[in-house]
């Protein structure tokens, strides 16, 4: 491919295995974007700089006009390697103005405004690296919980892609007696079959690859994980089905048919 300079990636975490494969079996020297933003801004909060350094697994730096920063308990700046909410500090050339309907402007501070008073919050739980970068570890709403320790989803689906047998996975925190439980589905290969080895292969290598608190209480076969149109995994709506709650949005999903093989947990 001569003519490739550059992919870009968005949608979901791009994780170090995927930058490999990349620069592997596609293209040695072009520039790999990771990219996160939303439809909302029309534009990217963090992405590319072909001026810098790619690393694997992170985003290189904030978008143009974007005062970006991750920031952690009551809105202080977090250190790098420490994670946190992805927050912009200041206004940005594409800030929407408001809401349609919304006249005195109270859901779109609900939205943005509300959990830092004068930083618009993303909703998506990252860290900063050392080198200048950003990690992100998934949506905040989706983030596991267990024993209090907060933990982004994509920590755990960095492990269990590394399974040839499992063809794709959703996390989710499953609440029990005012705690988290851990719990993963996935879908398996054509062919394959989740069997008990499998199953502890996958705990063993979360619990070496991330830590103690990672590994799954319950890893359970599911047919299929639904995904919403734009591609991205539907951890929401499966929490909603474990827990007997209904799924909000369910126009949103591509597959809603895939929320039929999960199972109520008590």
């Amino acid at each position: 491919y001569p003519d490739l300079r550059t992919i870009f990636s968005t949608g979901s975490p791009l994780l170090s295995h995927g930058f490999e494969f990349i620069y592997s079996a596609v293209k040695e020297d072009v520039h790999l974007a990771s990219i996160s933003g939303g439809t909302d801004i029309v534009s990217c909060f963090v992405g590319g700089d072909p001026t810098a350094p790619v690393y694997a697994g992170q985003i290189q730096g904030p978008g143009f006009g974007m005062a970006v920063d991750v920031w952690a308990g009551q809105g202080t700046p977090a250190a790098p390697g420490e994670k946190g909410e992805l927050v912009c500090t200041n206004a940005f050339p594409s800030m929407p103005l408001g809401f349609w309907g919304d006249n005195d402007g109270s859901r779109y501070r609900a939205a943005y405004f509300e959990l830092f008073d004068g930083a618009w919050c993303q909703g998506d739980y990252a860290e900063r690296s050392a080198e200048g970068g950003f990690l992100i570890h998934g949506r905040s709403d989706a983030t596991l919980n267990p024993g209090g320790v907060r933990i982004g989803t994509a920590e755990i689906y960095a492990e269990v892609e590394k399974f040839a047998q499992v063809r794709e996975s959703v996390v989710i925190g499953h609440e029990v007696d005012g705690d988290q439980r851990v719990v993963l589905f996935v879908a398996m290969a054509e062919g394959e079959a989740l069997t008990e080895q499998l199953v502890q292969e996958i705990k063993t290598a979360i619990r070496t690859g991330s830590s103690p608190r990672h590994v799954p209480a319950e890893i359970l076969e599911v047919a299929d994980v639904p995904r919403t149109k734009s591609g991205k995994i539907s951890e929401l709506a499966v929490k909603a089905v474990v827990h007997g709650r209904a799924v909000k949005n369910v126009g949103a999903l591509d597959n809603p048919e895939a929320l039929e093989g999960f199972p109520r947990l008590s």
